[in-house]
């Protein structure tokens, strides 16, 4: 039996974000929630906007790993709403990182920004993003966060 994975691509997001909150050391590591403050995406079945509202609850671990969990709604050009449950690892040399918490640019290719999103949706015509299987590449910018979602077929 020969199984292949390829990947499709969906649509690129910009998703604006805010300062962090930061929540401190519970134990599982450093929390910070990060507001979603709006933004837009684009690809060839999907285009709209990032409602804002939503938020990234990270924990920044002991081992350097930024475990990510966003949750958000982004909206089509049609006017459909799709939930977002996106989750997802950061991490690279400590330099860079530090760099990325504090904000400052870095180049895209020195850390790995990887994530598994799911979507929710109600409508008909894109009910196929309930049934398929997707990951994300990120790049963190200063003030938005760069997701390219890639549906797995």
């Amino acid at each position: 039996m020969c199984l292949s994975v390829h990947l499709n691509y969906m649509f690129t997001a910009h998703i604006q974000v805010e300062n962090s909150i930061e929540i401190g050391d519970s134990g599982k590591g450093h929390r910070r929630v990060i507001p979603i403050t709006g933004g837009s995406f684009e690809g060839d079945l999907l285009k709209g906007i990032v409602l804002p509202g939503g938020a990234d609850y990270q924990i920044l671990r002991q081992d350097g790993v930024t475990e990510a969990l966003a949750h958000y709604t982004i909206q089509t050009d049609d006017g459909v709403p799709i939930y977002v449950v996106n989750k997802g690892y950061r991490h690279g040399p400590k330099e860079i990182i530090d760099k990325l918490i504090r904000g400052e640019e870095v180049p895209d290719d020195t850390y790995y920004f990887k994530t598994s999103p799911v979507f929710e949706t109600g409508s008909n015509k894109y009910d196929f993003l309930n049934k398929m299987i997707f990951i994300g590449e990120g790049i963190r910018k200063p003030s938005e966060v760069q997701i390219v979602f890639y549906q797995v077929e």
